[in-house]
């Protein structure tokens, strides 16, 4: 099965698409190299039938996730970040979004 990855706004770059089996890691990369001021790095994952889910926030460094279970790591100079999903489920399969938001 497939996870989805999109952009949001301009400032924010992502693959178009990302695929694993169940149960192995993958790793969701984003690049937002105009990043500015004390912005932080958000990640959301959306299901058809439900509205935005947020999943995690980071200005650097990397953030321990549990639901789903992973890492957000956000580079020293926060101009990429990337989602690690380490055992995804076939329950996990979204559209994953990254964001730049003050």
């Amino acid at each position: 099965f497939s996870w989805a990855v999109a952009a949001g706004r301009a400032q924010v770059q992502q693959e178009p698409l990302a695929e694993t089996t169940e149960g192995t890691g993958i790793t969701i990369n984003c690049s937002h190299p105009s990043v500015q001021g004390n912005a932080n790095v958000q990640w959301y994952r959306h299901f058809s039938d439900q509205s935005l889910h947020h999943i995690a926030t980071a200005f650097t460094g990397d953030k321990a996730l549990h639901h789903p279970p992973g890492r957000l790591s956000v580079a020293a100079d926060r101009r990429s970040s990337a989602l690690w999903l380490a055992r995804p489920r076939l329950g996990d399969a979204a559209v994953y979004y990254c964001a730049v938001r003050d």
